[in-house]
């Protein structure tokens, strides 16, 4: 609002005096009425809070109730196992916290220390934070603005606001410049904001605001405001975890019931109850799901991303739009010429020669302040053009050296250097192409001077459209010879330069690999309309200008209207801050996946409110960056591309983790509840499925989780949709196909001993006598040591055809994941292990088995893989007869 009102209106607003400034005690007064000119801190968590902000998880707390009846019927070995897997994940849990906290510790630090100011009627230099409104400050090229400032005098100002607006050029401000309505930051010409930089110029003016109250400081706020989300894979790890608690603890309270019914001992039954909540809770899926992603992270290092939270790489599978800020990630962020009129056509920057064309380039090199290493961007980007058209700006500034200057300005949007060299003086002028055109009666025109009559300058002004109508920044440059000082009348038109912060060339082709994989592209710039979507159209990324919309529009539609025009809208132009979050949190609303990328401050929040935030490690802002989820190390927006097809891969893998460890318990739920439910001993251990599920499966699940996919197949898939299911797609059949296989199987193994007996015997089999003979001394042993090692050689085997549930095991190779390999040897050397080591085997309380035995039980645990053969060449099959 500050924009719309003249001086002397915040002047009187702001009850001050432009002259002389606040008094130092008026200064002091409202220092304490304001507060310090510094962001707000958010009260920091305890590391006790953090820690048991972990542990407050429905599978964390059926473990501990498992972990302490455990440790009431004295099983100390099995309570000391579940408290380990629970410490392990709190602990990585903890680590990764703090993103919020350290967004702000960046905000804070870009703030500036101290700032010139004028009180009592003297110029004084005083700390940032002691600023108050109504102060009047002193700007000069090369600081920081200190606060939130109404300018009231601007000598050539322009302002360097890329982090905080998205503009790629510093911005021209004008003290005189007055709004007719409230408008976007970056349009603000008569405003300076806390953290820019003075690009040029000097300036004073008025505070309007500090701290939190500033632009910078509502960015901080809609930090503080924005809530840590789950990802998707944590979400639907949540629900399973709920299921799984719900289901161990229905369970112990059925087995009760049946233990009523039944009259057996109560404490056989609390030590069974025990198992079957161990059996429900896949013990290992929390480790393994950190190793998959960890291990993932190094891998995407290489592929230059740092992933600053775990979970974070696998959201990446589901990114159905990705948001993007133009300037610096699909842009360069450097000004670059891309066309050139002279001779009466427009050229490529390289095309051409001739006289004509070296005095264009010599226009730029010598009426130009930047250098090789510096510069602003527009006349670095001109020295760069003629750089690579052969000129040599030391060797041309010595030969023709500049004798005087008349800067640019806001009023004569043009710049003029006068020459001389060892024949004449000539003065080049560039600016603006219809004020410089105005001022030239002649134009050089293959390599001859010629009267600029009326059809060449309306050659020229068609020019200057077509190129502007590309959405290019263009300037005009002219030249008079003679005279004994710089001239601005009579010139000679020399030619027109277009210039753009040019689309990075490897975006073009990262945005059609997204549109294969039905990925959508958005672009988020506080930039112009008109350069957004030349940027855009050459990208692929939008078309017609009714793809574009403005912040003003956006601001002018409800949630509603805004839902249904956010589909086809793919560039977001000239937006401010909560813009984006607004745009992102209605992209989400819709059922999107977003991933929003960004490089300035002004991009925080947005990243912090998008389901994944990546920022620019290059040329990102420290705020930027720890306000994301990932930095892009290369700034290469085509990265993003590799990081999708990571996650897609990584979320597949985790899939058939999950799917392997929960039909490997329920396996194990199934054979002890089968048991039970029939008057049966129980088949198996507390201490036989800790084993089973922490030591032999582990691997296995962990080799499923670095097992390597077909990146072309995982983007030629559309994202899967926020809301799916681990289970979608056959995974519950697969789960409880496999579950009740296992289960059948340990059964059998359990019933094997008696049913011998009995077949030795001549009789036959029923309830009755399998429980005697079971009762029997040794037998038990026996026949749950057969149980154990059949569960755990069976859920091997059922590991490796999981691998690919629709080919062959055989055609997928076995040396294309040689961590399965090895888990499985391992596997199956921990499980002979404990029932051929004494002192194992009297933990386990198992006893050792014979050749033939582990012969006949290695058959029977290979059931799975031939079952796994049988479903893919169905599967097959029944695409071969589609097909």
């Amino acid at each position: 609002m500050y924009e719309q009102k003249t001086i002397e209106e915040i002047v009187r607003q702001m009850d001050t005096d432009e002259r002389t400034g606040l008094s130092g005690e008026e200064a002091k007064r409202r220092l304490e009425h304001y507060g310090p000119n510094c962001l707000k801190e958010e009260k920091k968590r305890t590391l006790v809070s953090r820690l048991a902000a972990q542990l407050c998880d429905s599978l964390i707390f059926v473990l501990f109730a498992a972990a302490g009846i455990s440790i009431m019927l004295r099983e100390y070995s099995d309570a000391a196992i579940i408290l380990a897997v629970v410490a392990m994940n709190a602990v990585v849990g903890v680590i990764q916290e703090g993103k919020a906290e350290a967004a702000l510790e960046s905000l804070k630090s870009l703030t500036s220390p101290t700032a010139a100011v004028v009180r009592d009627g003297r110029e004084q230099e005083i700390s940032a934070q002691e600023l108050v409104p109504g102060d009047v400050v002193i700007l000069a090229a090369g600081c920081q603005v200190p606060a939130d400032v109404r300018l009231t005098q601007t000598v050539n100002t322009r302002m360097e606001e890329s982090a905080l607006t998205g503009e790629s050029v510093p911005v021209s401000k004008s003290s005189a410049f007055l709004a007719g309505r409230e408008l976007p930051a970056g349009d603000r010409k008569n405003m300076a904001f806390m953290t820019s930089y003075v690009a040029s110029g000097r300036a004073r003016g008025i505070v309007t605001a500090t701290g939190m109250d500033t632009e910078i400081g509502r960015i901080a706020a809609l930090i503080h405001e924005a809530p840590q989300e789950e990802t998707p894979l944590q979400r639907r790890l949540s629900d399973l975890g709920r299921i799984l608690s719900v289901s161990a603890v229905l369970l112990c309270a059925l087995l009760f019931v049946m233990a009523v019914f039944q009259k057996r001992d109560v404490l056989e039954m609390l030590i069974t109850a025990i198992s079957l909540a161990v059996a429900a809770v896949p013990e290992g899926l929390p480790a393994v799901v950190t190793i998959v992603l960890a291990l993932s992270v190094t891998r995407m290092v290489k592929a230059g991303t740092i992933v600053r939270r775990l979970p974070s790489v696998e959201t990446l599978g589901a990114v159905s739009v990705v948001c993007s800020d133009k300037t610096g990630t699909l842009t360069k962020n450097e000004m670059s010429v891309t066309a050139c009129y002279f001779d009466g056509k427009i050229q490529e920057p390289g095309a051409g020669g001739g006289e004509t064309k070296r005095r264009l380039m010599e226009a730029f090199c010598l009426c130009n302040d930047a250098t090789r290493e510096t510069g602003e961007p527009t006349e670095s980007a001109l020295l760069r053009l003629a750089i690579e058209n052969g000129l040599d700006p030391e060797r041309l500034n010595r030969e023709k050296p500049r004798q005087a200057e008349v800067p640019f300005d806001s009023e004569r949007k043009r710049m003029t250097t006068f020459h001389r060299d060892r024949k004449q003086a000539v003065s080049y002028t560039k600016g603006a192409p219809d004020v410089v055109l105005k001022r030239c009666s002649h134009v050089m025109k293959n390599g001859q001077i010629q009267t600029l009559d009326g059809a060449e300058r309306k050659r020229i002004e068609e020019a200057f459209r077509e190129l502007s109508d590309q959405a290019l920044r263009v300037l005009a440059a002219a030249m008079t010879e003679g005279g004994s000082r710089p001239s601005d009348y009579h010139m000679t038109f020399l030619g027109l330069a277009g210039m753009m912060d040019p689309p990075r060339p490897e975006a073009r082709q990262a945005v059609e690999v997204f549109k294969r994989a039905r990925v959508r592209t958005v672009m988020i710039t506080g930039d112009y309309a008109a350069t957004a979507l030349a940027v855009a159209r050459k990208l692929g990324i939008a078309q017609g200008e009714d793809e574009c919309m403005t912040g003003y529009e956006l601001e002018r539609l409800d949630d509603g209207e805004l839902a249904k025009r956010i589909r086809r809208t793919s560039v977001f132009a000239r937006v401010s801050p909560d813009h984006k979050v607004r745009i992102v949190k209605a992209l989400k609303a819709d059922g999107n996946i977003t991933a929003m990328t960004g490089d300035g401050v002004n991009d925080a929040p947005s990243l912090k409110c998008a389901d994944i935030g990546i920022a620019m490690g290059k040329t990102g802002t420290d705020v930027a960056r720890q306000a994301s989820d990932m930095i892009l190390t290369d700034d290469n927006f085509a990265t993003i591309e590799r990081a999708i097809e990571e996650g897609r891969g990584i979320y597949e893998n985790i899939k058939k983790s999950v799917i392997f460890l929960l039909s490997s318990n329920f396996g194990e739920i199934a054979t002890m509840f089968a048991a039970v439910a029939a008057g049966l001993s129980s088949p198996l251990k507390s201490s036989h499925i800790l084993w089973v599920n922490l030591i032999t499966d582990s691997l296995p699940a962990l080799a499923l989780g670095v097992d390597k996919n077909d990146g072309a197949q995982m983007m030629a898939r559309p994202p899967r949709k926020a809301d799916e299911s681990l289970f979608a797609r056959g995974g519950w059949f697969y789960t409880i196909f496999y579950g009740f296989l296992i289960a059948a199987l340990s059964l059998t193994a359990f019933f094997y001993i008696p049913w011998e007996m009995a077949t030795e015997a001549g009789r036959g089999l029923t309830f009755k006598e399998l429980s005697a003979i079971l009762a029997e001394e040794g037998v038990l042993t026996r026949a749950q040591t057969y149980a154990f090692t059949v569960l755990g050689l069976s859920e091997l085997f059922h590991a490796v055809g999981m691998r690919n549930v629709d080919c062959s095991v055989f055609s997928a190779g076995f040396g294309s994941n040689r961590l399965m390999a090895a888990s499985f040897l391992i596997g199956l050397c921990l499980q002979a292990a404990v029932t051929e080591i004494p002192f194992l085997v009297r933990a386990f309380g198992c006893t050792p088995l014979s050749l033939w035995e582990w012969c006949m039980l290695f058959l029977m645990s290979s059931v799975p893989l031939w079952a796994h053969e049988i479903l893919a060449g169905v599967k097959r099959a029944a695409r071969a007869f589609r097909g």
